[in-house]
């Protein structure tokens, strides 16, 4: 291995590469991916290069001709992945010979997240570092031996000409590298139990203690570049400082995300959060818009909205569900996955504005807005301006001089979409909706997630319990993997929550039994990512890390525990607390790592309620019930008609509200505010 890399580092220098505006082409060649449906897939249906997309007539085939493989991981709002397209990719000389030596793939990392896993585990162990695009070598069976992510053409030519010399002249140095590596990519899902130990109050001041460290507390976020909204974390740091009355914390949640909806990251005109700052003042965003960050951004404003009521969350809420009307929504009730970064060629440029612009488009009002929005001849962003306010407050007249710009905006030329949808990401957007419902009251809301799920019900989910991952032109070809099941269990459960039709809760534990069967791993009790039916990559890993989305093992742990609660099954809460228990030491060293996980420790520390309310004015009050700030709580209700275990026996038309902590019950109350509940 030794050898290789000191072939390999000869030929690499690092350096930054300027963007360059993509031309328009006009089709002289085709490739299997025209067969697609991912639009970043699609986008490369015509390069020059012979791409193929990931199946076993494409490993035979390399098999068969004895090629490396050679793995392009990239997404549709990767602003890189289009550089190097454009750089590379469509460079009929390097295409020549990317065609010649080796068997070319291109993989959606959302569409196989799998796959990008796996790979990129595997340029990480090589290179100490990853991202998109990724570019990974492998034998023809698969199993890796060099990567790296972005190249300028001149690097990713010799490269390329240095990898099919050492393949075809020294096979043995590849052969010995893709040993070793796998090797290493086993030793990473070896993941044994830590010794069990007590979840304790005092573990968890530590735990918060070792996070504090990292906190920005004037700009709000981490004090490190850049700057990730990363929802979790602050939902876990709101449930914590609840749980400690300590305003401190709250505070800083509260500053992070008032700063956020004040900065450029969030689109002041649409509404609406970019991916992540590249500054420290969450000014200059990286301008791609994720689906799964705006849902999980909704779903925070709102818990943050109730604890605190301040009129710029509520607004924030409204406006990001809004957004996401009106940009992601598709003719099905389904969402689509993201806007690119770049627009007409330059990152960017749909969002920003000059000083001019602003002057002729609102005449004799436009010193509001240049004033609100602190705009300035010279501009924040390469002469131009990205939006920001330091006020939290909205004037009325600034929304309609806005909406006005927006307008105007709109007439530009759109950043692409990929409108492909993605299970996870859906059920994401559906907890989302809940969230906002539980404490704005309105239906539309509600009726929202209710068509988004009943949507993946219909055409992502067969009677088997089949799922599928992705969705596009009524096709879906890809099995559903962990955080597919595990998200939408979760929106189930959410879904019971708000409208207590108890057929959603029991879909949600048959499809918790059937990740048990195909994904649980009896040796260490965690979830592999894939099913024991996928037999197209060479190690099943497990996703443990909480990142941007929570990790699909958490996301499982949580689920166990609450489902468990409902049906009254130990199996499962057994199952929780070993998997929690087994990642302990884990949390207290990488607190942000681990914030789902977190959540999990909070509610084995604190009194777990659950709530059962009987009567004829049941959904009021559970209603009420739904509007507080209540993360360490589970609610049911019991009608005539109720199957739900934790309902048995309790159904009456006096209104009654029932709770226990831990299988011990107290004699049911008539009001809220006799229920005496603590943290």
């Amino acid at each position: 291995m030794k050898i290789l890399k000191i072939i390999i580092l000869l030929i690499i220098i690092t350096s930054s590469c300027k963007p360059q505006n993509k031309k328009t082409m006009k089709y002289k060649y085709t490739n299997d991916l025209i067969n697609e449906t991912s639009p970043y897939l699609l986008q490369h249906a015509h390069n020059p290069v012979n791409w193929h997309s990931w199946n076993k007539k494409t490993l035979d085939l390399a098999k068969k001709e004895n090629k490396p493989l050679l793995i392009s991981i990239g997404y549709s709002a990767c602003h890189w992945c289009h550089v190097m397209e454009h750089e590379s990719f469509e460079d009929t000389n390097i295409a020549d010979f990317m065609n010649k030596n080796f068997i070319c793939i291109k993989i959606d990392r959302e569409e196989r997240p799998d796959i990008d896993a796996l790979y990129m585990n595997a340029v990480q162990l090589l290179t100490g570092k990853g991202g998109w695009p990724l570019n990974c070598f492998a034998m023809p069976n698969g199993d890796p031996f060099y990567g790296g992510t972005y190249f300028r053409p001149e690097q990713w030519i010799q490269v390329l000409k240095s990898v099919s010399f050492t393949y075809k002249n020294k096979l043995y140095l590849f052969k010995r590298n893709a040993t070793e590596l796998k090797k290493g990519l086993l030793n990473t899902e070896i993941t044994n139990f830590d010794k069990p130990k007590s979840f304790t109050h005092d573990t968890l001041k530590k735990i918060t203690n070792n996070w504090r460290v990292y906190f920005d507390t004037i700009n709000g976020g981490l004090n490190y570049l850049p700057k990730f909204p990363m929802p979790n974390n602050y939902e876990t740091l709101l449930q914590i400082g609840k749980y400690f009355n300590d305003k401190n914390l709250i505070n800083y949640v509260k500053l992070t995300l008032s700063k956020m909806a004040m900065g450029g990251i969030y689109d002041q005109l649409a509404g609406g959060f970019a991916r992540y700052s590249t500054d420290k003042i969450w000014l200059v965003p990286h301008f791609e818009k994720m689906l799964y960050d705006n849902a999980q951004l909704v779903s925070l404003y709102t818990n943050a909205y109730k604890i605190s009521k301040k009129d710029i969350y509520k607004r924030i809420v409204y406006e990001t569900l809004n957004f996401v009307d009106n940009n992601f929504k598709g003719k099905e009730n389904n969402y689509f996955s993201s806007y690119d970064a770049d627009s007409d060629g330059e990152e960017g440029f749909f969002y920003i504005w000059t000083i001019d612009q602003i002057k002729t488009a609102l005449g004799k009002d436009a010193y509001k807005i240049i004033k609100y929005y602190n705009i300035t001849d010279k501009g924040n962003f390469d002469g131009y301006n990205i939006l920001f306010t330091n006020q939290e407050n909205e004037p009325s007249e600034i929304t309609l001089l806005k909406n006005k710009l927006l307008k105007i905006r709109n007439k530009r030329i759109k950043p692409s979409l990929d409108d492909k949808t993605l299970t996870s990401w859906n059920a994401l957007m559906s907890v989302g909706y809940l969230d906002a419902y539980s404490i704005f009251d309105e239906k539309y809301f509600l009726r929202a997630a209710e068509k988004n799920i009943s949507f993946i019900i219909k055409n992502q989910l067969n009677d088997n319990l089949i799922l599928y991952r992705n969705y596009k032109n009524k096709k879906t070809n890809i099995k559903a993997f962990l955080d597919d099941y595990a998200i939408l269990i979760t929106a189930l459960i959410k879904l019971y929550q708000t409208n207590f039709n108890e057929k959603y809760i029991f879909l949600a534990k048959d499809l918790t039994d059937f990740t048990i069967k195909h994904f649980y791993d009896n040796k260490n009790g965690y979830f592999y990512y894939t099913a024991d039916y996928q037999n197209d990559i060479i190690i099943r890993k497990k996703e443990l890390t909480d990142n941007v989305i929570p990790s699909s093992n958490s996301i499982m742990a949580k689920n166990l525990f609450i489902l468990g609660k409902y049906f009254g099954l130990t199996d499962y809460t057994i199952k929780s607390e070993k998997m929690l228990a087994g990642i302990q030491e884990k949390i207290i060293k990488n607190p942000m790592y681990y914030s789902n996980w977190i959540q999990l420790y909070l509610w084995n520390i604190q009194p777990f309620y659950e709530i059962v309310v009987t009567g004829n004015n049941a959904n009021t009050v559970l209603s009420n019930l739904n509007k507080k700030y209540l993360p360490n709580i589970i609610l049911a209700k019991a009608d005539k008609n109720s199957k739900l275990p934790i309902t048995e026996g309790r159904y009456n038309k006096e209104q009654n509200i029932y709770k226990c902590v831990n299988n011990t019950c107290e004699l049911p109350v008539k009001n809220i505010t006799d229920l005496n509940l603590k943290n």
